[in-house]
C-alpha cells in the first residue's frame, strides 16, 4: 500500500529559502549605511540575485518587507523575555539582568534593522501600528507574571498589573532602543543590571516589604 505521508513541497521550500535570502540581503544593505527610505526595490532585488518581478511574487512592497523583518525581530526577542520567570532557577534580579543582556545583544545584532523600523515608523502609520501592536504580547506576558506573583503573595497587591506592565515594556523598549542607537555596547551589562534592579525592586519586590528577598 502506498504511503499517504505527504512530503514537503519543493516549491514551498524554495519560496522560504528565497524569502530568507531577500530578508538577509536587506539587513546587509542597511548595515552598509543606506537608509530604508533610500533603499529601492531594484537594489533589494539585485542584492538578492532576483528580478523585480520575482521580488513582487514574495512581497507587496518595501513596507511589507519591513513588516516581516520587524515581526521576526520581535518574535525572537519575545522568546527571550517569555523564558524568564521570577522563581525559576535563572529567575530573580540577576536572572532578569541576564535576560535584558540577551535582549540587548539580540537588538544590537540587528541594530541596522531596528534603526530602519524606527525611521519608517516615524512617517508610516502601518509600520508604526504594527510595531506598537507587537508590544502587546510583551505587556500580556508581564501581566501574567505579575498576577501569578501577586496570587503567590510575593508581589504587593497594590500594584496594577497592566499599568505596571506597560511601564516595564514601553519604558524598557525606549531605554534599549536608545542604548543600541547611541552606545557601542561597552556598558550594556550595566544598563541591563539597572533595568533589572529598577523593575525588580520597583514592581516585583520592594525593599522592606515582607515579600521582598
Amino acid at each position: 500500500m502506498a504511503s499517504t505521508t505527504r512530503r514537503p513541497s519543493t516549491a514551498a521550500d524554495r519560496r522560504a529559502a528565497l524569502e530568507k535570502r531577500i530578508l538577509s540581503e536587506i539587513e546587509e544593505l542597511l548595515r552598509g549605511g543606506v537608509t530604508y527610505t533610500e533603499l529601492s526595490v531594484e537594489q533589494i532585488a539585485h542584492a538578492a540575485g532576483i528580478s523585480r518581478s520575482t521580488f513582487y511574487l514574495y512581497f507587496r512592497d518595501k513596507v511589507d518587507v519591513l513588516l516581516r523583518l520587524s515581526g521576526s525581530l520581535k518574535t525572537e526577542s519575545f522568546a527571550i523575555a517569555e523564558a524568564w520567570r521570577p522563581c525559576d532557577p535563572d529567575g530573580g534580579v540577576d536572572g532578569l539582568a541576564r535576560t535584558y543582556e540577551r535582549i540587548l545583544r539580540h537588538y544590537r545584532e540587528h541594530a541596522a534593522l531596528l534603526s530602519a523600523i524606527n525611521e519608517v515608523a516615524a512617517y508610516d502609520p502601518v509600520v508604526r501600528e504594527a510595531w506598537t501592536a507587537d508590544q502587546d504580547r510583551f505587556i500580556d506576558n508581564v501581566v501574567t507574571v505579575l498576577e501569578e506573583e501577586q496570587q503567590a503573595g510575593r508581589t504587593p497587591t497594590d500594584i496594577d498589573p497592566r499599568l505596571a506592565a506597560k511601564v516595564i515594556v514601553q519604558g524598557g523598549a525606549q531605554v534599549i532602543a536608545q542604548q543600541v542607537a547611541n552606545s557601542g555596547g561597552g556598558d550594556d551589562v550595566l544598563v541591563a543590571a539597572e533595568l533589572a534592579r529598577g523593575y525588580w525592586y520597583g514592581v516585583y519586590r520592594r525593599p522592606g516589604d515582607p515579600t521582598a528577598d
